[in-house]
């Protein structure tokens, strides 16, 4: 039987305190068991029979925190969880701690630092990990603290707090942090040594040591000085009661680490926006000068951040396990990138057969069961983001009674869940400020894991009904229930006392996190980045239909931000991350230790690759961004399958649409007679985005919009613009091409045009040249094809080092230089059934034909996989290098040299026939 509601006049009141948060109704009275929350409510108490969070026994915890963080919703899901979630009875400090450069693990002495730089490869062949080993720990004479708690936390940062009631210690670590911040009471700052270190510096109160190969400097008070006895380092704190310590990249930094040695970090702050078709972030660092006035710092940023940024960089980097690490000298620094796209559906398109489609959408409809006998939040979940992906296909081929019938289903199914007290629920925990759904699973309530994938699904389907029917997603009616769930997955707002900041989302990091705890010898981990971003990308759903553009521009962030790291760290698209030693493409979890070809439930390749694509909807187009980096992973799966997938190829179809759409359909076309969809998945659905895609061709990702939900597609020589105006008005979206297109209210819209930069360049006329058998680059077009032959690297590494290459060469060359114009390039090669070989290209450009290159640009090697059939090697894999200055070519030499770079065979390069094209910076 439910419980009773609130009186109404509670019920009013706590509306209005939590619309004051701007995100609707929600919120933990004092006394009662069901809460209401528009026309839906959520209990306060757990269902009887189940748990929240536990040690691994079953044990129940509370939040390990000081008296001056009680009351704050503590950040679980987070790189640094362990300190606040004790996962393990015996262990009330924590696990270790990755925070990049340096990992950490509390203990009862302590803080335990390391700078893993050398990477091992372990779980046969299929984990590479940067594990966490101390070379020092960071102390107080004497301290002995029976357990760890968390005194204070920001965006990215942490403070940890030992007491043993004679001492008092709290340090501050963070991401791309060098430096640990300490602050004691009660003894001399000590740090003890996990061997003998080598002393390069002694300068009083500042110490520079060298522990198993990793340099460090210890920076006491002015008037301290550091004494050293074997193993252990202590200096009184002459009056104070502070002391830094610093990973150095080298001996010689030391002078700039002392600069920033006291200047303090107490905090971070992310602030975002998403304007005209760019995310821009801005990652600042507050600081408090203990001694002088220097009030910067340094910070080492990870590789999808330098990626992004303009801001200066120092020539200091860091080892990690998401590749260099560069460091700024400030406190803050700004990225900027394209934004992802998102629509609610692909347009519809002419290659579609509508009476198909029809038959395949009524399967659904009309199943005696469209959910599978899902009961818990993770399969219900799921049942639900596949109806709600074929609600606008529905209505775009005039099926609206199907449309309807599906908005039912789901209608019906997400109220059950947002109403309290029948067999399904959602269930706020006031010790941790959390709301959980039961039945729960995969350690949702114990662990509070995974609640970012599940609710994402929830999300995504209330933002598809919300599309149709606004009245449905009003605070007072069922919006409230969904922003319940936003506040406990991706809450905007710092001063909720409800629940905690971005709970899952590591805004340094650039990604989710799906432990609840973090008690792993490997730090945190994420496997399904793909359902992690399914909730960004409902965001962007969910407040472009409900006119909540905060909401809108928040899923836009997270999606961009998180859509590039899963690039970088998941897929290594650019080939700088994973250590050659793991010999992978793809991961199928990322660790704070480093990455796994894995996924918790199965060593099947087709799980391990499809887990980071699922679910396939208009917000997953941002994985067509590195189209080399799908075929590699598809590539991969096909070897270590024995073959094409069996078990989830709809998936694995819909991914490989995302590079090559007619691959994909001829896949589709030979096996979908006779499979079993993913459970997340449909026919209908498969159907329609393959056909689709191979009708206007993959995303195009050289091309933004000024509206979140729109993109861009291209075949051959023509771009398909399309938009979705969720508004009540028609809207006239620019994209970053020039072209508009005009959006009537709550429609899809779509226009063509001509021009292409991905994956097919077609620069202006006289710009682009051909490569033709014989050395020639030419700008006539047409040619017989033909292949030329690329030497073996014979087992040597030439990387940056023509050997024995091909060289092509236009001279003669009179052109002006277009300003912000680069080098770009389409080479098609092929290595056969090879393994292991990467071929390079390097351009060079001799203004005056005079015989010198005065511009040099020599580009990252591909790594072509080993299966027969030609690959695109273009200018996106990025500069390794570039030397002089481009200018007006007057009778000038063009030059493209093409090697092999590494590996023991040879390789093919194509040639004629338009099919490699050189594309030069000039009008």
């Amino acid at each position: 039987m439910p419980a009773p509601r609130l009186r109404p006049a509670a019920a009013l009141a706590l509306v209005a305190a939590l619309a004051a948060l701007g995100l609707g109704p929600a919120a933990t009275p004092a006394a009662a068991a069901t809460v209401p929350v528009g026309a839906g409510s959520h209990s306060d108490t757990r269902p009887p029979g189940t748990s929240g969070p536990t040690t691994n026994t079953g044990t129940p915890v509370t939040p390990k925190v000081t008296a001056a963080a009680q009351g704050r919703p503590v950040p679980t899901n987070d790189w640094w969880s362990s300190l606040a979630f004790q996962r393990y009875g015996d262990n009330p400090y924590s696990t270790p701690m990755y925070g990049h450069p340096l990992t950490y693990q509390a203990t009862a002495a302590g803080l335990d630092v390391g700078y893993p730089t050398s990477p091992a490869v372990v779980g046969e062949g299929r984990q590479y990990e940067y594990a966490h080993k101390r070379d020092l720990t960071i102390g107080l004479t004497g301290l002995n603290a029976p357990d760890t708690k968390v005194d204070g936390w920001s965006d990215w940062t942490v403070t940890p707090y030992w007491s043993d009631g004679a001492r008092t210690l709290r340090t501050t670590i963070g991401h791309g942090m060098p430096f640990v911040y300490a602050k004691g009471s009660g003894g001399d700052a000590r740090v003890t040594t996990a061997s003998a270190p080598a002393v390069f510096a002694d300068q009083g109160n500042v110490l520079g040591i060298t522990v198993a190969g990793h340099h460090y400097a210890l920076f006491a008070p002015t008037g301290a000085d550091w004494n050293i006895a074997g193993s252990t380092l202590t200096a009184g704190l002459a009056g104070k009661d502070y002391f830094s310590v610093a990973v150095l990249p080298s001996p010689e930094a030391l002078a700039t680490f002392r600069t920033y040695a006291y200047s303090f970090v107490t905090g971070s702050t992310v602030n975002w926006s998403s304007s005209q078709g760019t995310v821009r972030a801005t990652y600042t660092l507050s600081t408090e000068a203990k001694e002088g006035t220097e009030r910067g710092t340094l910070q080492a940023l990870y590789r999808h951040q330098w990626l992004h940024t303009t801001d200066a960089l120092t020539p200091y980097t860091y080892v990690s396990p998401r590749g260099t690490m560069k460091v700024r000298a400030a406190a803050s620094f700004t990225t900027a990138q394209k934004a992802a796209p998102v629509l609610p559906a692909l347009p519809r398109a002419a290659g579609t057969d509508t009476a198909r489609l029809r038959g395949y959408l009524n399967e659904v409809a009309n199943a005696s069961d469209p959910f599978s006998g899902a009961v818990d939040t993770y399969w219900t979940g799921k049942a639900l983001g596949k109806l709600a992906q074929l609600v606008p296909v529905a209505d775009q081929i005039g099926e609206g009674a199907v449309r309807d019938r599906l908005l039912g289903l789901i209608k019906g199914r997400l109220q059950e869940w947002f109403t309290a007290g029948g067999a399904a629920e959602f269930s706020y925990d006031r010790t941790w400020k959390t709301l959980t759904g039961y039945p729960a699973s995969y350690g949702s309530d114990t662990e509070l894991n995974d609640h970012h994938f599940h609710y994402g699904y929830y999300v995504y389907a209330a933002a598809i009904v919300a599309q149709y029917d606004p009245g449905w997603a009003a605070d007072s009616a069922w919006g409230g229930m969904v922003k319940t769930l936003v506040r406990d997955t991706a809450n905007p707002s710092r001063t909720d006392a409800a629940y905690p900041f971005l709970r899952g989302f590591d805004v340094y990091a650039g990604h989710s996190w799906a432990s609840g705890h973090q008690g792993f010898a490997a730090g945190n981990n994420q496997e399904s980045s793909s359902e992690s971003t399914n909730l960004s990308a409902a965001l962007v759903l969910w407040g472009a239909a409900t006119g909540d553009t905060g909401l809108r521009d928040l899923g836009s962030y997270l999606l961009t931000t998180e859509g590039e790291a899963i690039a970088q760290y998941w897929f290594d698209a650019d080939q700088q991350v994973f250590p050659a030693s793991f010999g992978r493409d793809t991961a199928g979890m990322v660790w704070g230790s480093g990455a796994a070809y894995a996924t918790w439930w199965t060593a099947n390749p087709e799980e391990i690759h499809g887990i980071n694509v699922l679910p396939v909807t208009g917000g997953s187009l941002h994985l067509g961004g590195h189209k080399e980096a799908v075929r590699r992973n598809l590539a991969e799966m096909e070897r270590e399958n024995g073959g094409p997938a069996v078990e989830w190829r709809d998936l694995l179809w819909e991914f490989r649409s995302l590079a090559d759409p007619a691959a994909a359909k001829a896949q589709w076309d030979a096996g979908h007679a006779s499979y079993t969809p993913e459970a997340g998945e449909s026919r209908a659905h498969t159907y329609h985005w393959i056909t689709t895609l191979d009708t206007l061709g993959a995303p195009d990702p050289a091309v933004t919009a000024d509206l979140p939900t729109a993109a861009v597609f291209t075949k051959g020589t023509t771009r398909t613009y399309a938009a979705h105006n969720h508004g009540s008005t028609t809207r006239t979206v620019t994209f970053s091409d020039g072209r508009t297109l005009s959006v009537p209210a709550r429609s899809t819209a779509t226009a063509t045009g001509p021009g292409s930069t991905d994956p097919d360049p077609q620069p202006p006329a006289g710009n682009t040249f051909q490569l033709r058998t014989g050395g020639t680059l030419t700008t006539a077009t047409g040619g017989t094809e033909g292949a030329d032959v690329l030497l073996s690297a014979q087992g040597a590494n030439h990387d940056g080092t023509p050997y024995r290459p091909l060289v092509y060469e236009a001279r003669g060359v009179h052109a002006a230089l277009r300003p912000g114009a680069a080098t770009a390039f389409r080479l098609q090669v092929d290595a056969g059934t090879a393994v292991g070989l990467g071929q390079q290209a390097r351009v060079s450009y001799d203004l005056t034909g005079d015989g010198t290159f005065e511009r040099t640009e020599t580009y990252h090697y591909f790594a072509t996989d080993p299966v027969t059939g030609w690959e695109d090697y273009t200018a996106a894999r990025g500069l390794k290098s570039a030397t002089g200055t481009l200018g007006d070519l007057r009778g000038g030499t063009v030059r493209l040299e093409v090697w092999s770079a590494i590996g023991n065979g040879d390789s093919r390069l194509r040639t004629g026939a338009d099919r490699s094209v050189v594309v030069i910076p000039y009008g």
